[in-house]
């Protein structure tokens, strides 16, 4: 099992991550260039710098335009209309309960006694999920994949599975579009688009991007080839469901074919055909919602976590799932193997890597998700102490995202220090990772960005040629782009009409029985 304590010392203070070569990483002062050999893998990708300051949040709390109007005392069928619309039964009730009209004395009676159990019952259900008391903003906080999503420039970050260019979702809910090969940046606003939480391009498609919103989901057509900076909101579909908000994550099917959303609030997680606007629920009472989605490149499987201490794997043709209750805590993040064979995955309050291994099943057993009964330890996270030149250095503690590239050959970790121990700090570990013929997880090296500048999001690039490439966007705005150089093994991956590949668990990885069959 791995260990930080196997890993090297970090970088000194004041030197950045450089690159990766001969299996070790490279770190150096911020003005340092990288060696001419390397400098044309990377000459169109921009390093940007999006500080605080030059963004402007909404300064306009309200959701609606009606408090600027004079008020008008509506017909009460009309009043619960509106109310239904916008709040549900228990408005309704209220509205009922609330009325002047003359000869609705018991209606208002009986409406005021059923308001009186929904909230009793309301509450018992935040009593069992406390997370339902949360506003929207502090639900996504809670469950974004940013490491500070409430007061970080940057909230969500998402490469394009086909070419060098990215979408960055930004405070003030605006979201960038950067290309290598376009010096045009267009800029997206919607009225809708607010309090974005995740971002996902359609694959094989040119330009289609999914943002998950307060409200509702947003999907964006944009013309390549375009170069106006400002689209017009009717470039954007919206993808809106009654119970199905905030969203806090979006995943594609590899195929482009179907797009999944996840709510918190909702227990079911939705099934999307965005050409025609329609869903379908996955229901599965239990958990108190869906917090992450992460779709298998092979297709074939979608984790779902829920905010409760259990998480399910579905199985992508016949949708049906299996569900692992965890011991702790809910499972903060997962990634999966390029070829759907292997989930590592994390829990809230667990210093751990977890990995579970799924196999293949055909004929009669065809359409079953075939994971395995235990999960296993892989990786220990555990604070340790560096004892370098420059002092002690305390690093470790829970994983608040993580990210495998398209080889399977490095895994990106953000550890979150203790925010209560002196010294404790946020830091990116990375790992040597190989699928077959035996799982394996050996250390590389921490990254570090200029000093005071503490990571956010991670994610890998989809196609670089000569080994694999992390984007890392920091605390203060910047979004750097490290290149890990090394000759890939070139293991096939699965395709999306091809079956996953079936992997051997390693004989060295310690087997716990974190979960119970159910």
């Amino acid at each position: 099992m791995c260990s930080l304590g196997l890993f090297p010392p970090p970088p000194p203070p004041g030197d950045i991550t450089l690159y990766e070569f001969n299996n070790a990483l490279v770190c150096g002062r911020l003005y340092e260039q990288l060696p001419l050999a390397f400098q044309s893998q990377l000459a169109d990708l921009p390093v940007l710098s999006l500080p605080k300051e030059t963004l402007k949040a909404h300064s306009r709390l309200e959701h609606s335009t009606r408090p600027a109007f004079i008020h008008h005392r509506e017909s009460l069928w009309k009043r619960c209309l509106s109310a239904w619309r916008d709040v549900g039964l228990c408005g309704v009730l209220k509205e009922i309960a609330s009325a002047e009209e003359e000869g609705l004395q018991w209606v208002k009676t009986g409406s005021s006694y059923t308001l009186a159990v929904c909230h009793w019952l309301s509450s018992l259900h935040g009593s069992l999920f406390p997370h339902l008391s949360l506003t929207s903003e502090d639900m996504i906080a809670a469950f974004s994949q940013a490491v500070d999503w409430a007061g970080c420039t940057i909230r969500a970050f998402a490469w394009h599975p086909h070419t060098s260019k990215f979408a960055v979702a930004l405070l003030d809910d605006s979201i960038r579009v950067y290309n290598s090969n376009s010096a045009t940046i267009p800029s997206l606003k919607h009225r809708l688009q607010r309090n974005v939480a995740a971002m996902a391009w359609k694959p094989l498609c040119a330009s289609i991007l999914a943002v998950a919103c307060q409200s509702c989901v947003l999907v964006w057509h944009l013309d390549p080839t375009s170069l106006s900076t400002r689209p017009s909101s009717g470039c954007a579909q919206v993808l809106s469901y009654p119970g199905h908000s905030p969203v806090t994550s979006l995943a594609w099917a590899p195929s482009g074919e179907l797009l999944l959303s996840a709510s918190p609030v909702d227990t079911a997680m939705l099934v999307w055909d965005v050409s025609t606007e329609n869903c379908v629920q996955l229901q599965w009472f239990g958990g108190g919602g869906v917090t992450y989605l992460a779709w298998s490149p092979d297709g074939s499987k979608v984790l779902a976590a829920t905010p409760s201490a259990v998480f399910r794997v579905w199985e992508a043709q016949m949708w049906t799932c299996e569900r692992w209750p965890t011991i702790k805590g809910r499972c903060q993040t997962g990634c999966w193997s390029p070829d759907g064979s292997r989930l590592l995955f994390t829990v809230l309050g667990e210093s751990v890597i977890y990995s579970l291994s799924f196999s293949e099943y055909r004929g009669e057993m065809q359409g079953q998700v075939g994971g395995s009964k235990t999960a296993s330890i892989v990786a220990d996270l555990s604070e340790t102490t560096f004892e370098t030149l420059y002092g002690e250095e305390r690093i470790g503690g829970e994983v608040h995202s993580m990210v495998w590239d398209p080889t399977g050959e490095r895994l990106a970790v953000i550890i979150r220090g203790h925010a209560d121990v002196p010294g404790s700090q946020t830091v990116i570990a990375v790992f040597r990772t190989r699928n077959s013929p035996v799982f394996e997880l050996l250390p590389c090296g921490f990254l570090r960005g200029e000093r005071g500048a503490q990571p956010q999001l991670i994610a890998f690039h989809p196609c670089f040629k000569k080994g694999a490439l992390l984007t890392v966007c920091w605390s203060t705005g910047k979004i750097s782009h490290v290149p890990f150089f090394f000759v890939s093994a070139h293991v096939p991956c699965a395709s999306p009409s091809r079956s996953p590949v079936t992997v051997m668990a390693s004989a060295s990885v310690r087997e716990q029985p974190l979960f119970s069959e159910l």
